[in-house]
């Protein structure tokens, strides 16, 4: 079943690129099924089952129309709309608290020397995840496509620590984000590695809503510094823990989604899915 799910997330992915590179055609569902060589029935119930919407609603979520129209409807105060308007209920990931630790001096000086890191491989509707922890709290999540090279990835943040490839509560605790029972949640920690200004723009990417979107120079206003609009943009390319750490509800200020450490269509992927998410979630509210 894990495989295929991963397959079926590689096709989605590549309807996802078409639809992207296409919205401005609204591509019919025949086309789009066409396109990865399926039936346009057999397309349509893999796409709902996977999205929770039919393809032609979650392309609605997933052109810059879509993006264009969050911060119209708001304007500069975006972040702060969204904040007010909030994701109260059981069912919402406003639930969810996520507390930062970051790493002390010390262990931030000696690359985790001392430091016992858990570590194991999982899937998610978006692909497989690496996931680590210490007895903190998360320190890593990162998609990939090899093992073998982002277990190197995950060594190249802490060099001096001691690994151990084993399924710890905290992970799974993590983990649960994917089975939409945000209710279920316990108060999820973070461990990271980084300076203050990076835990800042991570502490500040927390507080994006799911199913809403935000700017770099929102970000830095949230901040206090409108105008170091470059360095939160590098500081949230380096974020170690995706999509726990929202990076990818960030855009540019014109709409456009931009890049994403993980790729451009996984980043389109999870906007779309978050905001089908949630308006499901809302309809079932009223």
């Amino acid at each position: 079943m894990k495989g295929q799910q991963n397959t079926d997330f590689d096709r989605i992915a590549d309807a996802i690129f078409y639809l992207r590179k296409n919205f401005k055609t609204q591509p019919s569902l025949d086309d789009v099924a066409g396109k990865l060589r399926l039936s346009p029935h057999h397309f349509q119930r893999m796409f709902t089952d996977w999205a929770g919407v039919s393809p032609k609603k979650f392309l609605q979520y997933t052109t810059l129309e879509y993006a264009k129209g969050l911060l119209k409807e708001t304007g500069s105060s975006l972040l702060d709309a969204a904040l007010d308007s909030g994701l109260s209920g059981t069912g919402r990931l406003h639930d969810l608290f996520i507390n930062i630790e970051g790493m002390t001096p010390g262990e931030y000086k000696n690359g985790g020397k001392d430091l016992s890191i858990n570590y194991s491989y999982a899937e998610c509707p978006f692909g497989k995840l690496l996931v680590a922890s210490t007895p903190k709290g998360i320190c890593y999540i990162s998609f990939f496509e090899n093992d073998k090279k982002v277990f190197q990835e995950l060594k190249s943040i802490f060099p001096n620590a001691t690994y151990n490839q084993t399924v710890d509560m905290i992970q799974q605790n993590a983990l649960f984000i994917f089975t939409h029972d945000w209710s279920q949640l316990s108060k999820i920690k973070l461990h990271l590695k980084g300076t203050d200004f990076q835990l800042k723009v991570w502490e500040t990417l927390l507080k994006v809503p799911m199913g809403k979107l935000s700017t770099y120079g929102q970000i830095g206003e949230q901040m206090g510094n409108p105008k170091a609009t470059r360095a939160i943009g590098t500081a949230i390319g380096n974020n170690p823990v995706a999509f726990l750490i929202p990076c990818h509800r960030v855009i540019r200020s014109s709409g456009e989604f931009g890049e994403y450490h993980w790729g451009d269509s996984r980043k389109v992927a999870m906007i779309g899915w978050e905001a089908a998410k949630t308006d499901l979630v809302n309809r079932n509210d009223l």
